[in-house]
C-alpha cells in the first residue's frame, strides 16, 4: 500500500478502465490537506478528458473515516498568523477546495463514492458531489462547524438548502450527527449498501465494458449497484431526521433567527438525538449561528455556481476574523471546551458586525470563473 496521502491508481476493466483516488491518511481519519485537494483536482481534470477512463471510484483508507474534513489545524495556523487576514494559505484552501467540490458536482463521468465511517466537513464536500453516493451502516455525518465557529460550507449551503421541510436549518445550526438513513432521507446520499459488499461493488466495477457515452456508463453504475442495495436493506440502521422531522419543522419555525435558536436551545426534552442537537448549538458560537442561518437564506435560490462563491466570500471573511480561531482552539486544540466567545446571545451581536461577513473582502471573487 502506498504512504502517497492519496493513492491513485487506474484499474484494468472488461472495457476500459476505472479510476481510484482513495483518501489516505487513517492516522487524521483521512482528513484534506491542500496538496490533497490539489492531487484530487488535477486527477479529476486529467480523467474528464482521458476516454479510457469511463468511471471514478473515491474511497477512504481504514475502517473508521472516509474522510473526517479539512486540516483544521492548518487553518488555524493560518488564522493566527495573519490576524484580521489575508491569510494567505486558509485562504487558497478554500478557493481550491471548492473549486475541486464544483467539480464534483458537474462531472460528466459517474464517480462513485464510498461514504464509509466518519463523513464530516470537507469530506461531506466530497461525497455530496459525487453523482453515485453510498453510504453504509458505519456511516457518520455532521457539519458540526458551529462549535468552531465556522459554517457548513463546501456545498453545504446548496445541500442543505435542499433537504426535507426544515431539516437542513437545523442540522446546519445543531452539528447533529445523522446515519446512513438519514443520508439518503434528507438527499445527501443515493444508496445504502452494507459494508461486507464492497469487495463486490470494486469486482463488478472491473467487470464492467465502460462505453464512449456518459449516460451509458452512469446507467451500468446504477445497474451494478441496485442488487445490493437491495441486498442490503435488512442493515439499514433507524434513521432520526424522517421521524422527527415534525418536530425539526416546529422547532425552526419563528419569527427571526433569534426565536429559532431560543425555540432549539431551550426545549425540555427526553430525547437523545435532540437533546445532543440542543447542546451543540447551546454550546456553539453565537456569532456563527447567525451566519450559518443568513448564508442559509441568502443562498436559498441561488445556482450552484453562485453557492461556491458565496460561500468562498464567507469563509475568507470569517477565517480572518478571531471567533474561528477560538473555537479551534478550545475544541480541537487546547480541548477545554471553554471557549470565549466575543458574544454570549445572538441578540447581542451588531447587525453591522453581521453585514461584514456578507460584504467581499477582494474586489475580484477567485471562483469568478466557474
Amino acid at each position: 500500500m502506498s504512504d502517497a496521502p492519496v493513492i491513485v491508481e487506474v484499474v484494468e476493466c472488461a472495457g476500459r478502465k476505472l479510476g481510484h483516488l482513495t483518501l489516505n491518511v487513517p492516522k487524521t481519519l483521512n482528513s484534506l490537506t491542500l496538496p490533497m485537494v490539489d492531487t484530487l483536482q488535477e486527477q479529476l481534470d486529467a480523467w474528464r478528458d482521458d476516454q479510457e477512463i469511463g468511471a471514478i471510484l473515491i474511497d477512504g483508507s481504514g475502517e473508521k473515516a472516509f474522510c473526517a474534513g479539512g486540516d483544521v489545524q492548518a487553518l488555524h495556523r493560518s488564522a493566527t498568523a495573519t490576524p484580521g487576514g489575508p491569510c494567505e494559505e486558509a485562504e487558497a484552501f478554500f478557493a481550491r477546495e471548492y473549486r475541486m467540490n464544483y467539480t464534483l458536482h458537474t462531472y460528466p463521468k459517474p464517480i462513485i463514492c464510498w461514504g464509509h465511517g466518519i463523513v464530516m466537513g470537507g469530506g461531506l464536500g466530497v461525497m455530496a458531489g459525487c453523482s453515485h453516493r453510498v453510504v453504509t451502516e458505519a456511516t457518520r455525518i455532521a457539519m458540526p462547524e458551529v462549535t468552531i465557529a465556522l459554517f457548513p460550507d463546501v456545498g453545504g449551503s446548496w445541500f442543505l438548502n435542499h433537504m426535507p421541510g426544515k431539516s437542513g436549518q437545523f442540522l446546519a445550526l445543531t452539528g447533529a450527527s445523522i446515519n446512513a438513513a438519514d443520508a439518503v432521507f434528507t438527499g445527501l446520499a443515493d444508496r445504502f449498501i452494507a459494508s461486507e459488499h464492497k469487495g463486490a461493488v470494486l469486482e463488478q466495477l472491473r467487470r464492467s465494458n465502460w462505453a464512449d457515452d456518459c449516460a451509458a456508463n452512469h446507467a451500468r453504475v446504477r445497474h451494478i449497484l441496485r442488487p445490493l442495495t437491495e441486498q442490503s436493506i435488512a442493515s439499514m440502521p433507524g434513521g432520526q431526521v424522517e421521524p422527527h422531522l415534525s418536530r425539526i419543522n416546529s422547532l425552526c419555525d419563528g419569527d427571526d433567527v433569534h426565536q429559532i435558536v431560543d425555540n432549539i436551545v431551550n426545549q425540555q426534552t427526553t430525547d437523545q438525538w435532540l437533546s445532543r442537537a440542543r447542546d451543540g448549538l447551546a454550546h456553539g458560537s453565537p456569532l456563527a449561528a447567525l451566519w450559518i442561518s443568513r448564508q442559509l437564506q441568502e443562498t436559498r435560490h441561488s445556482s450552484l455556481r453562485e453557492v461556491f462563491q458565496a460561500e468562498l466570500q464567507l469563509a475568507t471573511n470569517v477565517v480572518r476574523y478571531p471567533e474561528f480561531a477560538e473555537g479551534v482552539r478550545a475544541l480541537l486544540l487546547d480541548k477545554d471546551r471553554n471557549p470565549a466567545w466575543a458574544f454570549k446571545s445572538t441578540r447581542e451581536v451588531p447587525q453591522a458586525l453581521i453585514d461584514g461577513f456578507f460584504t467581499a473582502p477582494w474586489a475580484n471573487n477567485p471562483l469568478a470563473d466557474l
